[in-house]
């Protein structure tokens, strides 16, 4: 990654959302021995997906907790461009190959991630774009703690918020992008760089 494309690593970090506290950390096998009798506790593990069953799919070769596989733009009348992160490396040469974004367009991003191991916690995707090398735009979405995956589900997928492509003559042009996977404890699971360009028309 390029230095000079980032002003410092708080740049790569989300914001913290007031009245928001990282919760207690616990294991995998803790949160299993937990009051099975409480209720509230019985909703928190489901949501986590926590005793769903299903054989656990983590590689005990593979020390990654969070595997982000892809990241998808999806915008109504042309096809989804996705951008494949699942092969180690692949994420180096996406800044060279630049997508295009119609001006004015609502489009809407997803990512798809597997996790392994332990409880991900609180994960958040930041994006921060520039344009000739000045920061145009800072944005994070929350996408929430997770348990590892079992072959009855196998892959989590996570839509953002709907989103404007900047309009107007002085929007079109060449951007780029550093996107950060990152959780509660400020742990980077994926960094990578990308471009685009904001034309007239598809």
């Amino acid at each position: 990654m390029a230095s000079n494309e980032i002003d410092n690593e708080q740049d790569l970090l989300p914001e913290q959302t007031e009245g928001y506290k990282v919760g207690e950390k616990r294991t995998l096998d803790e949160y299993h021995k937990m009051d099975a009798n409480d209720e509230s506790l019985q909703r928190y593990k489901e949501s986590l997906g926590i005793g769903a069953g299903g054989k656990s799919i983590s590689d005990p070769n593979d020390p990654r907790q969070c595997i982000i596989l892809s990241l998808t733009m999806s915008s109504e009348g042309r096809e989804p461009v996705t951008i494949d992160l699942a092969t180690p490396g692949s994420e180096k040469t996406l800044k060279d190959h630049p997508f295009r974004i119609k001006e004015g367009a609502k489009f809407t991003m997803s990512a798809k991630f597997k996790v392994q191991h332990q409880i991900l916690s609180g994960l958040h995707y930041v994006q921060v774009v520039k344009r000739k090398g000045i920061r145009v735009s800072k944005d994070q979405e929350m996408l929430g703690s997770y348990a590892p995956n079992t072959e009855q589900n196998p892959v989590y997928e996570k839509r953002f918020a709907e989103e404007d492509a900047p309009s107007g003559m002085i929007a079109r042009g060449h951007y780029t992008a550093i996107s950060t996977f990152v959780d509660d404890d400020h742990k980077t699971h994926l960094t990578f760089e990308w471009s685009f360009d904001i034309t007239k028309d598809w």
